[in-house]
């Protein structure tokens, strides 16, 4: 196996890890907002969404906007780059989805 195919697997590997703290850590305040009774409508949005989410959806918006504005501008740069850039941007917020 190479270094760099290595160190992708590493790396996704801490992601998948530190996603899966993420969700035991809501798990928890859950757990303890249940017990405590003080669990509203208002508190169980911000156990389920915690701010990570929140950045999630204004980056996927960040990128839906780019591709728009690339794809607009499509007839005027002729360029080979931004088309592959846009298509690959397209690609990867339907993976995301």
């Amino acid at each position: 196996m190479k270094c760099a195919n290595k160190k992708d697997m590493i790396n996704v590997i801490n992601k998948s890890a530190e996603e899966l703290h993420l969700k035991i850590d809501m798990h928890c305040h859950l757990m303890a907002a249940m017990l405590e009774q003080n669990l509203g409508d208002g508190n169980i949005k911000e156990l389920f969404l915690p701010s990570c989410y929140h950045k999630e959806a204004r980056l996927k918006e960040a990128v839906k906007e780019t591709i728009d504005v690339l794809e607009e501008s499509r007839k005027a740069f002729k360029s080979k780059r931004l088309e592959a850039l846009r298509k690959k941007l397209t690609h990867v917020l339907i993976e995301s989805e």
